[in-house]
């Protein structure tokens, strides 16, 4: 049970973390490709510095690294289309939309899993689907940025099923860095494709830039990730995905306080909104209640 409660506080305070991505992803002024590339490049530059002073450098064989990269470059390609999504309408909706990552592991997570499908999961997700229809149906304006925000959400998803497998098997640092190192070249490869069909003036982040993107790299995806991946030894993928869609809260008030985006949201978001906190709200009780269902009889011996 202790260390029950150890992996939700890890989990908690990543995604406190991770509530100012998206305010970040405002602030950057380099496009959402660029601005993926930048943050994955950094984290592994600043990840192979401080596990390799801190002597928790681990090599892995080239297979392992191998399905270890596959996993980063999901992480990569989440974080473009999240960044797109912003780009495209507002922090508010991107962060929204990623509260979907609960119901595409509902989804994914069994058949990738070889397991049987939860009703409950389903359910739950199912609140969650319901609230991102209600804003989409209402807002013409921002269908785009929706549209990005649902796929990276999905690619979330499935990078945190594929995390969730690695965690089982390499340290939480060892598989961070060498998600890290992977995305920064799956993105590589994709930069040249992506500059073509989107091109920019510049591929150099201006001194304000490169600024946001270190502190970024550092709290926001080093320390974020590390988290995570140390909260999936006691938590399912599921439970972390949708106890992710807490994140939008922070966001929004953030969002709200530094750039007034209440001005931009309308009822529909607000109840979509609470349809998807109703959902975690309802997954955390279930999962500390059969914990505690799981704990107690054991303490009794």
């Amino acid at each position: 049970m202790i260390q029950m409660k150890k992996a939700f506080i890890k989990l908690h305070i990543a995604i406190v973390l991770a509530g100012f991505t998206g305010i970040f992803g405002k602030l950057i002024t380099l496009n959402e490709g660029l601005l993926a590339w930048y943050r994955i490049c950094l984290a592994a530059i600043l990840l192979v510095v401080i596990l390799a002073a801190t002597k928790k450098l681990q090599p892995v064989t080239f297979r392992d690294f191998g399905r270890i990269s596959l996993a980063g470059f999901l992480l990569g390609l989440h974080w473009l289309f999240f960044y797109g999504s912003i780009k495209y309408s507002n922090i508010s909706v991107g962060v929204v939309c990623f509260s979907l990552a609960g119901f595409f592991t509902a989804i994914f997570s069994p058949l990738i899993n070889r397991r049987k499908w939860v009703i409950s999961e389903l359910l739950l997700s199912l609140l969650t689907l319901a609230g991102i229809l209600l804003i989409f149906s209402f807002d013409s304006q921002n269908r785009a940025g929706i549209t990005l925000g649902v796929i990276s959400s999905m690619l979330g998803a499935l990078y945190t099923i594929t995390n969730e497998r690695l965690a089982h098997v390499h340290q939480s640092e060892t598989v961070t860095v060498y998600s890290m190192i992977g995305g920064s070249l799956g993105l590589a490869l994709l930069m040249p494709l992506y500059i073509h069909f989107f091109p920019v003036k510049s591929m150099i982040p201006s001194s304000s830039d490169l600024g946001y993107l270190v502190v970024l790299a550092l709290f926001c995806t080093v320390l974020l990730y590390m988290l995570q991946t140390q909260a999936l030894n006691r938590i399912s993928a599921f439970t972390v995905n949708l106890s992710l869609n807490l994140e939008p809260v922070y966001t929004i008030i953030l969002a709200i306080l530094i750039y007034q985006e209440n001005k931009e949201l309308t009822s529909a978001f607000y109840l979509g909104l609470g349809l998807i906190m109703l959902s975690v709200v309802l997954q955390m009780g279930k999962v500390w209640k059969e914990n505690r269902q799981v704990v107690t009889p054991c303490s009794q011996k």
